[in-house]
């Protein structure tokens, strides 16, 4: 199979870091191991990053820097959480705090910002404030207007890197009222402020990413000039969800990072101990959990993927799908990684020992992912707001639209087809009642019945996926009727079955996802992606989430999988629809406990 373009950075970069079972090498599980068990920040680590280059994938290509698209920058990501995630958090928060800019910064602000992180410069976002969490429009952090420009008093925690970054991406009022025009959005360098103009807040203890500096800063009547306004005054909430829309979409490749580090973990306990005279992958509930876990992984990459895609061809989308995104794999990837830890046993629970300890680590870090750039709870209540436009607009799509949808979606999940440079002017706050990957599932029947005629798929594997394709459209269609007709308690808190219909709307999107990835690919990412059995497991756990249904997939399938999963582990290639080959093992000794 030849590997994609857009994946070539990520194994350059698997390769540079090495095996992270190799305790020699600088983000080995023994070293951040030994990180996490000091609390230190990762210094070393990210400056090994930035030896390599990763800050450069922060900064667009047009200022100097390599990020081209959000696909190759999240496979990065990816790369880095499955060997640690404090370190991929610390790294990757520059671009939390450099996004803003790119959408909305001027010319002289984006240069200066270009030049700062291509140096290795650490820059943050920060946001949040200790009295009011994911209420942003309670912020209490002012900027006051001046003749010369600001004067910005408040405090800004938790933050990541907020003691280490000189960089910062500050939210402020910039009018007294409570409404969506009062906050505004300042870039901040520390080496233009009076050092007695601002204070920072001790490292906080936490119970995961235990080496990365959460921390808080306080400003004191900070002087700032008029040109660290980023963009219009009064849009500064706008601007930090349009942000989110890229670093929400960004989370899910962190967990799948964890994800893949839980799932090897786990296989290499399994294939090498022995329970009852056999291996205990051989016995039918641990290789059932880890069956599963794999076909979540994979279900959660279609939707991570095509979401990092959509984000370049349909970005006025983007509100629907990161918060599709965000809400759907974190927490799917915390259930696959709760459900190994019981395959685990005893081990799940030891800081030293199998792998020196990492599963309960991986178990710790990747459980706080699900609350960055807003918690799941908020993701879904900004699906909520659009759901009911949602629904009616796919009912009414009509037939002439269908092409120019064909081809939004063939540029979105045909991962062999470039994308259209990034253009954040197009992002907004609603979708307008769009969402491609539902609006196609007529066109994923079509293309269904298409391969049932030319017979290039086995016949079996296409009439399991109709069928459960078809079920899964019942659903759908009963969730936008329920829709229609629900009405919701209360004009601010929505009730809790407009969040079971959100999270079952998240649930279709990811099985449209699964089909259009697998329709769109079949050819290009190798055989046992384009023999379909997977996709057979995958939906029918989706549709399996939404009713009581006995088990009709072959068993045969589940077995194929196992065998992949092995195959995949011996050759040491990472558990995506795309796996690309992992930095390889020199026989070097790994601890383990016989328990």
């Amino acid at each position: 199979m030849k590997q994609l373009q857009q994946y070539q950075a990520a194994q350059s970069l698997e390769n540079y870091l090495g095996d992270p079972v190799n305790p020699d090498n600088i983000m080995s599980f023994k070293q951040t191991m030994a990180l996490d068990e000091t609390e230190e920040f990762p210094q070393e680590a990210v400056k090994a990053l930035h030896q390599w280059g990763t800050s450069l994938y922060y900064v667009p290509v047009e200022y100097g820097g390599k990020l081209q698209t959000y696909e190759e920058l999240f496979s990065l990501i990816r790369v880095m959480s499955r060997r640690d995630l404090s370190i991929a958090v610390s790294d990757m928060h520059t671009l939390l705090g450099a996004l803003p800019v790119w959408i909305k910064g001027t010319e002289s602000q984006k240069q200066r910002l270009a030049e700062f992180v291509c140096q290795n410069g650490y820059a943050c976002l920060a946001v949040s404030e200790k009295a009011h969490g994911s209420d942003l429009l309670a912020t209490s952090t002012e900027a006051t207007p001046t003749e010369e420009g600001y004067v910005l008093s408040g405090e800004k925690w938790p933050i990541n890197k907020a003691n280490l970054t000189h960089a910062l991406t500050v939210l402020a009022k910039t009018d007294s009222d409570k409404s969506a025009r009062s906050l505004s959005l300042f870039l901040v360098y520390k080496q233009d402020l009076d050092p007695k103009s601002y204070s920072h807040l001790p490292k906080i203890r936490t119970l995961g990413l235990r080496a990365a500096d959460i921390s808080g800063i306080n400003f004191e009547n900070t002087p700032l000039s008029r040109e660290a306004l980023i963009g219009e005054k009064g849009i500064g909430l706008d601007l930090t969800l349009q942000g989110f829309y890229v670093t929400r979409t960004m989370c899910a490749f962190l967990s799948l990072g964890a994800a893949d580090t839980a799932l090897r973990t786990a296989i290499r306990l399994t294939t090498t101990r022995q329970l009852y005279n056999q291996k205990v992958f051989d016995l039918s509930h641990p290789q059932r959990v880890i069956v599963n876990a794999f076909a979540d992984i994979l279900i959660s990459d279609c939707v991570a993927i095509s979401t990092a895609r959509s984000l370049h061809v349909v970005p006025e989308q983007a509100s629907i799908w990161s918060a599709i995104t965000k809400a759907f794999v974190t927490k799917t990837i915390e259930k696959v990684i709760e459900d190994l830890s019981v395959v685990m046993g005893a081990r799940f629970y030891l800081r030293e020992g199998h792998d020196w300890g990492i599963f309960q680590k991986v178990y710790r870090d990747n459980g706080v992912i699900s609350i960055f750039d807003g918690s799941s709870i908020v993701n879904l209540y900004a699906l909520i707001l659009q759901l009911r436009p949602l629904a009616k607009s796919r009912r009414k799509m009509k037939e002439k639209t269908a092409e120019s949808l064909r081809n939004r979606l063939e540029t979105i999940f045909s991962l062999s087809q470039p994308l259209p440079p990034f253009n954040g002017d197009k992002l907004e706050l609603f979708s307008r009642g769009n969402n491609d990957v539902l609006q196609g599932w007529g066109l994923g029947l079509e293309a269904l019945n298409q391969l049932r005629v030319t017979k290039t798929v086995d016949s079996t594997i296409i009439t399991h996926i109709t069928r459960l394709t078809l079920a899964l459209q019942e659903k759908l269609e009963a969730l936008e009727s329920q829709v229609a007709k629900f009405v919701p308690n209360t004009k601010h808190d929505e009730s809790f079955e407009s969040f079971e219909q959100a999270k079952q709307y998240c649930i279709l999107h990811a099985a449209s996802a699964c089909l259009q990835m697998w329709l769109a690919n079949r050819t290009e990412l190798g055989t046992f992606f384009a023999q379909g059995e997977w996709l057979v497991v995958c939906l029918e756990r989706l549709l399996s989430s939404l009713q009581k249904m006995e088990e009709t997939v072959p068993e045969q399938y589940t077995t194929n999988m196992a065998q992949e999963i092995i195959k995949r582990h011996e050759n040491q290639e990472i558990f995506s629809i795309v796996p690309f080959q992992l930095a390889q093992t020199h026989n070097q000794s790994i601890p383990s406990y016989q328990m």
